[in-house]
């Protein structure tokens, strides 16, 4: 366990629960996928986003997100990258037809393959230069550069907030499938209002994702 600083463990342990659950592009994602393609394609989506954190984990402990947020260009081109692919995840689902709507699995529906979920979660992530300033600015506060090895440090807990947040994030996409699936089996009975609301979610999330992409393109440095 990596010596701390003067934030104890268990704080940092809440703190990274708190942030796992404040809705964002992941959890959007996650639980658009979930719904469409059921709780293991949410998991994988989940899984995605995870290997996204992991990767700012490892750059920010050799010192390369720094150099990111040193370089007004290199954070510019990052951003814009992101938000672009944010956009585009968006339009997709705004454009998909209303047959597809993200609810649980049925014959007809295609789904998304898992590969291209898992991908597709990486790039949530990892071109998202947010994460990156996150882990760059909240890990540090809780190791003491005096007591051990500081990059080991921001290494191990930089995983555990990853492991957090892999666990909620799939949770959550476990909850979108079995609420999609209940939603559908009651629209399914003749629930005209119901099949309107199946229609529409794929919708509002595709929206949630462009405005999500816009407001980062959008964010000051």
């Amino acid at each position: 366990m990596p010596e701390t600083g003067a934030l104890p463990l268990g704080a940092f342990v809440v703190a990274g629960l708190l942030l796992n659950l404040t809705p964002g592009p992941d959890l959007a994602y996650t639980a658009s996928m979930a719904a469409r393609g059921g709780h293991r394609t949410g998991w994988v989506a989940a899984l995605g986003i995870s290997t996204g954190c992991l990767a700012h984990v490892a750059l920010g402990a050799i010192g390369l997100t720094a150099l990111l947020a040193a370089s007004a260009t290199a954070f510019a081109l990052l951003k814009l990258a992101g938000a672009a692919w944010l956009v585009w995840l968006g339009w997709r689902m705004l454009r998909s037809p209303a047959g597809a709507a993200p609810t649980a699995p049925r014959a007809g529906v295609a789904r998304r393959p898992l590969s291209a979920v898992f991908r597709e979660g990486v790039l949530v992530n990892l071109l998202n230069p947010k994460v990156a300033l996150f882990f760059l600015a909240f890990v540090p506060q809780f190791i003491d550069p005096a007591r051990g090895n500081p990059t080991l440090a921001f290494l191990l807990l930089g995983v555990l907030i990853v492991v957090n947040g892999t666990l909620i994030t799939g949770a959550l996409g476990t909850l979108a499938a079995v609420a999609a699936r209940r939603l559908r089996e009651r629209a399914d009975r003749g629930g005209r209002s119901l099949r309107a609301l199946q229609r529409l979610l794929p919708r509002l999330v595709g929206a949630a994702l462009v405005g999500m992409g816009v407001r980062l393109a959008l964010e000051p440095r």
